[in-house]
C-alpha cells in the first residue's frame, strides 16, 4: 500500500473526522465562553467587588524604561513596553473560563450518558447450533449410568 493510500485511509476514518469536527466546534465554543466570561460575568464580579478589574491585577517585577509613555497602572501598557509583570488577574479570568467550559462539557457528557442509559439493551446473540448439540449430548450422558 502506498504512503498516499495509507494516509487517505487514516484521514478518512470516522474517528479522525469526528475528532476534527470536535476540535473545530470546541474552538468556536471556547470563543463563546470567553465572551461570556469577559463581557457578562467579569463585569458583574467587578461590580460586586467594588469596580475591581481582574484583567488589570498584576505585580510589577521589572523597572519601567525611561522611554515609557503609557499608563504605569495598565497591565497591557506595561506588557507592551516589555516590563516584566506578574499578571495574576489575567490568570484568574482564564481560570474562570476553564471552569465554566469544563462544567458545560461535564453537563453535555452527563446528558449524553443519560440518553445512552435509556437505549434498549441489545438482544443476546443466538446460541450456535454446535453448542446446542453439545449441550444436548452432555445432558443425555448425565442420565446414563456409568460402567
Amino acid at each position: 500500500m502506498s504512503m498516499v493510500q495509507e494516509f487517505k485511509a487514516f484521514a478518512l476514518k470516522g474517528n479522525v473526522m469526528d475528532l476534527a469536527v470536535g476540535v473545530i466546534i470546541g474552538g468556536a465554543f471556547s470563543t463563546i465562553v470567553n465572551s461570556i466570561v469577559k463581557d457578562l460575568i467579569m463585569p458583574v464580579v467587578g461590580l460586586a467587588t467594588g469596580g475591581l478589574d481582574f484583567s488589570n491585577l498584576f505585580i510589577k517585577l521589572g523597572e519601567i524604561p525611561p522611554s515609557f509613555k503609557g499608563n504605569p497602572g495598565s497591565y497591557k501598557d506595561l506588557q507592551t513596553a516589555g516590563v516584566a509583570v506578574f499578571g495574576y488577574g489575567s490568570f484568574i479570568t482564564v481560570l474562570i473560563n476553564f471552569i465554566i467550559l469544563a462544567f458545560i462539557i461535564f453537563l453535555m457528557v452527563k446528558f449524553i450518558n443519560s440518553l445512552r442509559k435509556n437505549e434498549a439493551p441489545a438482544p443476546a446473540p443466538a446460541t450456535p447450533e454446535d453448542v446446542l448439540l453439545l449441550r444436548e449430548i452432555r445432558d443425555s450422558l448425565k442420565g446414563t449410568p456409568r460402567v
